[in-house]
């Protein structure tokens, strides 16, 4: 018995890591994804304006409250807005007329290495992992607090999947790292462990200054005016933008990096509970956030951000892969087309605790709705569990499988001579199969997407390989993954002038648990 054991489980490794090779050798690792797949318009011309006009009406009669910030208040009665303490009120098209004047339509996000540099607008999208989550998971070790060695992990197989594009910014919180500290470990090891492009530090002004000053390094020195980070600045919806926030966004928008302007809805607690009103407020929102950004500094660029779900009116948590939620990343796509800036939202959300099957449906409701809309940068593309709470090991590599999927969707239908296989029919013998036809034969490595987490053998073999489940699969794979990992290049010069910045910040200040 033991014998056959030992058979069946050297038949099935070797098969799943030639299944694995198989599958990534079809794959081209894009810089970000280019979409020939139009996007699909919800709401007509009549309904946009009707929105658009509603959004105006919110900013000049309700107002937005720019909170803990002088600065701000000052810049907006000089621009002519209504100030009464920080409450701002403005003219109607006022915002809007200020984003248009200076906000880029796209931009290129600098990587160390610039195969991995993205540009973020127009047809593009880029794809970031999950942001945020207090928590880890895999099916080893179960839920836990979040570390730093989880935390890099994380970053290294950012680095080594194929369809993210980003590296993304707080992967999950290394919660054994002083609050005030951890952020110069975490884009240190952005930095390290990977060369594609990261986000920056957003919990204090100057948490977001040694960001700068790490990236400055980082590319050798002087930034050149070069954007190199994206950083997450989210609305304290329903209609106010918060102090902290704020100063953060004033770093980055005085150093030309680029900011997501992103209203935080959940719609029934942090906007009105329907679709229409909600878009209304997050169009205010972030108007006014982005108008904020051009003042702090024209042509800085910047990403109109939504984050946008429902919740349960029983019980009041947070609910994901809803259809309402689709639909308000669609029409939220559309307002940021007309204003002319580049669009953040989506990813693949869910509220179960474990890479199961509700996690599948939820996130599958999310991300087709996603691509579909022509989102540019999706923020929690991958790894995103228990309503945000916890980044699953399991479920990024699950979710990073699909984005794969996602790509060659977005990518639309092969018009060239090849993709219309006109050949194909002159060359097979009438009513055979094209198994054996020369265009089969010089198409099929790379003729379909190969999941390399999906089985579709059949039930014996898939029993005789040890009737793994999806998530079972997956986590065999992120650890085949970390074992095979080879850290990119960074100047050893470099690399010293980072930690040495990061001891004399890190000895300047006392540990903090805020």
């Amino acid at each position: 018995m033991s014998e056959i054991k030992g058979r069946r489980g050297r038949r099935g490794g070797g098969r799943a890591a030639r299944q694995a090779a198989r599958a990534e050798s079809g794959e081209a690792t894009l810089a970000y994804l280019e979409r020939k797949l139009p996007p699909v318009e919800m709401l007509d011309e009549e309904g946009l304006v009707q929105i658009e006009e509603n959004a105006e009406t919110i900013l000049s009669e309700v107002g937005i409250a720019f909170q803990d910030t002088p600065m701000a208040l000052e810049l907006w009665r000089d621009a002519g807005a209504d100030v009464d303490g920080e409450l701002v009120r403005f003219p109607r098209g006022m915002c809007r007329e200020i984003v248009q004047a200076s906000a880029p339509r796209s931009f290129t996000q600098h990587a160390r290495n610039p195969d991995r540099s993205v540009k973020i607008g127009d047809n593009t999208t880029v794809f970031a992992p999950n942001y945020g989550s207090p928590f880890a998971f895999d099916l080893d070790n179960g839920r836990r607090y979040a570390t730093l060695a989880d935390f890099e992990n994380a970053v290294r197989l950012t680095y080594m999947l194929p369809h993210l594009h980003h590296s993304g910014g707080t992967v999950c919180e290394p919660v054994d790292l002083p609050v005030n500290k951890r952020h110069l470990d975490m884009v240190y090891s952005h930095i390290k462990h990977s060369d594609k492009p990261y986000m920056g530090s957003v919990t204090a002004a100057e948490r977001a200054a040694d960001s700068i000053e790490l990236s400055r390094i980082a590319f050798g020195g002087d930034l050149d005016d070069r954007t190199v980070m994206t950083s997450l600045i989210n609305a304290s919806s329903p209609l106010r933008w918060d102090g902290t926030m704020l100063g953060a966004a004033t770093e980055y928008a005085q150093a030309n990096q680029a900011a997501i302007m992103s209203p935080f809805i959940l719609a029934g607690a942090m906007s009105p509970v329907t679709v229409a009103g909600l878009a209304a407020q997050a169009l205010a929102e972030a108007l006014s956030g982005m108008a904020y950004y051009q003042l702090a500094r024209p042509g800085a660029p910047v990403i109109f951000g939504t984050f946008a779900s429902s919740m349960s009116m029983a019980t009041g948590a947070p609910t994901f892969g809803t259809p309402e939620a689709g639909q308000a990343i669609n029409v939220m796509a559309s307002l940021a087309r007309r204003v002319g800036v580049p669009f953040r939202s989506g990813g693949q959300f869910t509220s179960s605790k474990h890479p199961d099957a509700q996690a599948a449906y939820e996130s599958a409701s999310t991300i087709l709705p996603t691509v579909a809309a022509g989102v540019n940068f999706v923020l929690h593309a991958a790894g995103w569990q228990e309503g945000g709470l916890t980044l699953g090991f399991e479920k990024l590599i699950m979710d990073a499988d699909q984005l794969g999927m996602m790509g060659v969707y977005a990518r639309g239908i092969d018009m060239s001579e090849n993709g219309q296989a006109l050949d194909a029919f002159r060359t097979n013998t009438h009513g055979d199969h094209f198994l054996g036809n020369a265009h089969t034969l010089e198409n099929f490595e790379t003729a379909f997407y190969r999941s390399s987490i999906a089985d579709n053998n059949s039930f014996e073999q898939w029993e005789l390989e040890g009737s793994l489940t999806a998530a079972q699969r997956a986590n065999a794979r992120w650890k085949e993954l970390l074992a095979s990992y080879e850290a990119p290049a960074l100047d050893s010069a470099i690399d010293e002038e980072l930690q040495a910045f990061i001891g004399s910040r890190k000895a300047a200040m006392p540990d903090a648990a805020y």
